[in-house]
């Protein structure tokens, strides 16, 4: 597979969509000949559609995660991060899980309409929903189009309960109807730092906040009483699993009161991406790696089987799970569990029949 040569882009080139009864691969040398240069496509634009979905909660079946539904105002995803599991999911719509994962964005304009729609139903049960659950819900054009706020406004309107998990300090910008939340027991947040190295960071995630911008947002989260934590995710054994301790040590001098963890998985074809990403980086560093990554997965890249999807399996595996509660005890993380109300919850009021006007 031949990859260009992409300016902020995670993903250097499109994957067959195994959905798709054929694949045309990008040819640079073809361009360069036939056109004046390539150099454009080093710079491509990312477009935005909108998806008209009659719904927006979707129910987990994976006893691996702890909800049952989740919310995503967004498909596909501008962060661009390599490793991201959601990247098949693209495929569903007849795009690529690499270049047009993070290119080609679907739009979910009436997501806060939908979600008082659910909440309005006599059939809803409150309980606690993820924000998000497959795509990041603060990328980066949540800044000009507010989605995300919105729904959250819902959320608090109707006093149902939301955890929101992010790898954007633009987070930063809800402050206000999050402490609200927090008040009220309704909400628990969770930042994503998978390095402190810059360096590291733009490679794997080139559109996500940098590390200091994400403990900073954990500090900002943290003074104004809002639950905060933090997930070492994913953890990449042999190139970032040596940073459990300072990412730990880190966003626990920072505020976060419990962490979580997940152990690189690459389904389908994020396998391929996440290959040829390491030997355009760490060339030097791609044989050990991946090696690692097998190690942790019987001898796979990936597994999807239920109890070791997240959590990986063998010797080495536990000894990432053992250093992690290691630092976990040693920087006082996951002490205390955060209670989350579901009590207060305020159906929509009926409108007043005669009877009980008059009465």
């Amino acid at each position: 597979m031949k990859h260009l040569d992409l300016k902020s882009r995670g993903a250097a080139l499109n994957t067959k969509n195994r959905f798709e009864p054929f694949h045309i691969e990008f040819d640079e040398e073809y361009l360069n000949e036939y056109f004046d240069s390539g150099e454009n496509l080093k710079k491509v634009k990312t477009q935005f559609f909108n998806d008209n979905t009659k719904s927006i909660l979707a129910k987990n079946d994976s006893p691996d995660l702890g909800f049952d539904y989740s919310i995503n105002p967004y498909r596909g995803c501008e962060h661009g991060c390599i490793y991201c599991y959601a990247r098949p999911s693209h495929e569903y719509l007849g795009f690529s899980a690499g270049l047009d994962f993070e290119t080609k964005i679907m739009v979910k304009k009436d997501a806060p309409q939908l979600l008082e729609e659910a909440f309005s139903k006599k059939s809803w049960i409150p309980q606690s929903i993820m924000f998000s659950g497959n795509t990041d819900c603060y990328q980066p054009v949540e800044r000009k189009l507010g989605i995300t706020r919105e729904c959250l406004k819902v959320f608090l309107k109707f006093r149902n309960p939301v955890g929101v998990i992010t790898k954007n300090a633009l987070i930063q910008r809800d402050i206000d109807i999050l402490k609200e939340l927090a008040e009220l027991s309704l909400v628990t947040t969770v930042i994503s730092i998978t390095t402190l190295h810059r360096e590291l960071s733009r490679k794997l995630e080139p559109r996500t906040s940098v590390p200091v911008k994400r403990l900073e947002t954990i500090s900002k989260l943290s003074s104004e009483g809002i639950p905060i934590g933090v997930n070492v995710a994913p953890i990449i054994p042999g190139l970032n699993d040596e940073e459990i301790p300072a990412i730990l040590k880190a966003a626990a001098e920072c505020g976060a009161v419990f962490a979580g963890r997940t152990i690189l998985r690459l389904p389908y074809s994020i396998k391929d991406l996440f290959i040829e990403w390491l030997e355009r980086n760490y060339p030097e560093k791609a044989s050990r790696i991946l090696n690692r990554i097998k190690e942790v997965r019987g001898g796979e890249l990936s597994s999807a089987e239920f109890g070791k999807r997240m959590r990986g399996e063998g010797k080495y595996a536990e000894h990432i799970h053992q250093l992690f509660k290691t630092c976990c005890n040693r920087y006082g993380l996951n002490k205390e569990k955060i209670e989350i109300r579901t009590d207060l919850f305020k159906p929509p009021r009926k409108a007043s029949g005669q009877g009980e006007l008059f009465g």
